[in-house]
């Protein structure tokens, strides 16, 4: 009892510094407002529309769900994909990054550039390439081998472009894990007698379980939630997000859409809690602190030149994904007419700018507005103590774990209604979907909790007593973050406007719900393209893509550069 007193008293003395300094008790109030209204109630109102039949509570939309011809193969085709995706994904990765950690080998920065291609590119690129090399008209079937009826289509076409696109998670996620490990560990187990392959399974496998965990986890939910690849290649191999999709929009079946979209969040929120709250905790690490000397890396030409090769043949299958996109827009119709040709790019800037302009422009707005709102939820987060807390914390990070195409469902339902004040017909907030500002917001929500997680690890690193020093000598909470804060953060200031850019230009899943007549974003555009085979121009818009996304993070890494910062 008297605990539970203490722990009041402490509440109401926190509530009460709060009130003293109104800039961060509204900042706060608005950071609540803000995750709870459009992070929350999208999914609330997906929940609910997936309870309600006929304006009443009813269970027939999920019997619906689960009666539909198909429906229960899709869910179990979601499933099987995931797993199947998430286990090569981690094998390749950590193929990758057992190598260069341990082997030496030339060409290591090259896996690091690798492993950015997914981030600077629309996630359906590697699928394009696909179709490029094995499509019915493909370079690689048609051309070289003249193979006619190869389909590429399909479940094992689309583990291939999952793989290819989501192996590099699994490689950043496991390479900074194996280089981290004392080195000193390993030896003591040589010197006691063990082979090298005894100290890979007894020692160094052990060590990263939860990092290889941690990364088939992010690589599952990051497969089943995929929409862009299934739609492209997925031919009648149909996922949870495309039928999401096509119940939702095309069928106008929003009951049956959102029932489906519950099941999928089911699988990915079980799947975050998992590895948050219980890998999370798990530790195999016995030996902490500053490595005692750099590794001895495995020189052994009989070992490092087999590996160097396999390497080699799949970067360079890789690079080939990508460089297929830039060729593919400079020829005049592929598989048929290889002639070189800027007709795609002249189609482009004559008719199609709108797209590419309007995608800029709304990310750089969501970009900037981003930067700063992660900036602020990382710091309060880290340095305040409020009711509430704990809240933003877990559903700012949980919006990681969200499929978007739940996401773009849920502001669909919650967004396309007028918001009225209590009591009164004075409107609050105006139906919001087909306008520019829904948009933006999404690609907030999607940026934000990579933002947030990147600024508190800086935060976490840096010793509060400089901004305490600062409020002791009369500073507001504004003054102290403005002044003190951000330039000790800006690191991951810069790395949030990085990503959040890269990630507003190249995002589809929540947005394809969004789109109207008005607003025109460049990868439902794309995704258009290759639908009605207009494949040069899709190729084309993904080119410039690249280019835009590319030069702005050439441009930053330029800038953090000249300013002082770690590249």
């Amino acid at each position: 009892m008297n605990n539970f007193r203490l722990k009041i008293n402490e509440e109401l003395n926190h509530i009460k510094k709060l009130t003293n300094d109104p800039t961060l008790f509204v900042t706060i109030i608005f950071s609540l407002v803000v995750i709870s209204f459009f992070v929350l109630v999208p999914l609330y109102n997906v929940l609910m529309e997936s309870f309600t039949f006929k304006e009443a509570l009813s269970l027939e939309n999920y019997k619906n769900a689960f009666g539909r011809s198909g429906n229960v193969a899709i869910i179990l085709n979601t499933l099987k994909l995931g797993f199947v995706t998430a286990t090569l994904s981690l094998i390749i990765g950590f193929f990758f990054a057992y190598t260069t950690s341990y082997m030496k080998i030339r060409g290591k920065k090259l896996f690091d550039y690798i492993a950015m291609l997914p981030i600077i590119s629309p996630p359906f690129v590697v699928a394009l390439s696909a179709i490029l090399l094995f499509g019915r008209q493909g370079l690689i079937t048609r051309g070289l081998f003249g193979i006619k009826d190869f389909e590429i289509y399909g479940f094992h076409g689309l583990v291939l472009v999952q793989v290819l696109s989501f192996f590099p998670i699994a490689y950043l996620m496991l390479v900074g894990l194996l280089q981290g490990i004392d080195p000193s560990v390993e030896e003591a187990s040589t010197d006691l007698g063990a082979s090298k392959l005894k100290v890979f399974t007894s020692v160094t496998f052990p060590l990263v379980i939860p990092g290889i965990a941690n990364a088939f986890l992010l690589v599952f939910i990051q497969s089943i939630a995929d929409f862009a690849n299934p739609v492209v290649i997925g031919g009648n191999f149909t996922t949870i997000s495309v039928k999401i999709y096509q119940e939702g929009i095309g069928n106008f079946q929003l009951g049956i859409a959102t029932a489906l979209a519950m099941i999928l969040l089911s699988i990915s929120i079980s799947m975050f809690i998992v590895q948050r709250y219980y890998i999370n905790k798990k530790s195999y690490i016995t030996v902490t602190g500053k490595s005692s000397r750099a590794r001895d890396l495995i020189k052994d030409k009989a070992i490092t030149i087999p590996v160097f090769i396999t390497l080699i043949i799949l970067t360079v299958f890789v690079i080939l994904m990508y460089i297929l996109i830039p060729i593919g827009s400079f020829v005049k119709l592929w598989g048929i007419n290889y002639t070189p040709t800027l007709a795609h790019y002249k189609y482009i800037f004559d008719f199609g700018m709108d797209p590419i302009i309007q995608t800029t422009v709304l990310a750089i707005i969501a970009t900037i507005i981003t930067s700063i709102f992660s900036m602020i939820l990382a710091f309060l987060i880290v340095r305040k103590k409020f009711i509430g807390k704990t809240f933003i914390e877990f559903t700012t990070i949980m919006a990681l774990a969200i499929p978007g195409t739940i996401i773009g469902l849920g502001y669909v339902i919650s967004y396309n209604i007028t918001y009225k004040i209590p009591f009164t017909n004075i409107t609050l907030i105006p139906p919001l979907t087909g306008t520019a500002l829904i948009i933006v917001i999404a690609f907030i929500i999607r940026s934000l909790p990579v933002g947030v997680r990147s600024g508190m690890s800086s935060l976490q690193q840096i010793d509060p007593s400089i901004e305490e020093a600062a409020s002791v000598l009369g500073a507001s909470s504004s003054k102290v973050f403005f002044s003190v804060t951000i330039p000790m953060i800006k690191e991951a200031f810069f790395s949030g406007l990085i990503y959040s850019f890269a990630r507003s230009m190249t995002l589809v899943s929540t947005i394809i719900f969004l789109i109207s007549a008005r607003w025109k974003l460049l990868t439902p555009t794309v995704m258009d393209n290759i639908d009605t085979g207009r494949i040069g121009i899709a190729s084309a818009y993904c080119t410039i893509l690249i280019v835009i996304v590319s030069t702005v993070m050439i441009s930053m890494k330029i800038l953090i550069s000249k300013i002082g910062l770690k590249k």
